[in-house]
């Protein structure tokens, strides 16, 4: 009998795993500047108020080539070498939300499913039979629906907040890895050297084993 509850057990957990790899939802993601510089005017209009970015700095994005009169209207009077803290302070924080809003800079790449797993969260917002608000990836979530999927009345805008939330995961996975390009730019490099390199020592191997031959010979 013992055996057979364990069995039933594990069998429960396996379903459960696999219905919530099927509850996210495939995103595709847009590196590009002008999905990260849309992103980033979502974010800062929807969730820079209570979110800290703290690895991001604004000269990050001017770096990127976001216009930078938009970087300037963000920051404020903040300098252009400050991160992107949010607005909330962390008593305000704990007194409406019990806890402090987690940090956005790694967001991407903090939760297995990545990109798939934060758009899924962001679209995943909806009301229950008493109307109190939910989530269907992370049900404890003390955040409200910042872009109110849950009360879009018809698909026009489910559609235009799906759009909104693909291009703050765009611009989070840029975030989370904001010298991604620059590493590849210096990969291909780094191999056209190696492979310059590996044949000039290709060379002077044959040269120097011919020399040796010919000192054999003689």
């Amino acid at each position: 009998m013992k055996i057979l509850i364990a069995l039933i057990s594990m069998l429960g957990c396996a379903i459960s795993v696999q219905a919530s790899e099927l509850a996210l939802e495939r995103v595709k993601v847009d590196t590009s500047v002008a999905a990260v510089e849309r992103g980033v005017g979502t974010l800062m209009e929807t969730c820079h108020g209570c979110h800290n970015l703290k690895y991001i700095h604004y000269r990050d994005l001017v770096a990127l080539g976001i216009d930078k009169k938009k970087v300037n209207e963000w920051r404020g009077d903040q300098a252009v070498d400050a991160a992107l803290t949010g607005l909330m302070s962390d008593e305000a924080a704990m007194q409406s939300f019990g806890k402090l809003p987690p940090d956005l800079s790694l967001m991407a790449k903090a939760r297995e499913g990545g990109a798939s797993y934060v758009y899924s969260y962001l679209i995943g917002y909806y009301n229950k039979e008493d109307g109190a608000p939910s989530n269907h990836i992370f049900p404890e979530t003390k955040m409200p629906d910042p872009f109110g999927i849950s009360y879009a009345t018809n698909e026009k805008e489910r559609d235009e907040i799906r759009a909104k939330a693909r291009d703050v995961v765009s611009f989070l996975v840029w975030a989370s890895d904001p010298h991604e390009e620059e590493r590849h730019r210096l990969g291909y490099y780094v191999i056209a050297y190696l492979l310059v390199l590996t044949v000039l020592m290709y060379f002077v191997k044959r040269r120097t084993w011919a020399r040796l031959d010919r000192d054999r010979s003689q």
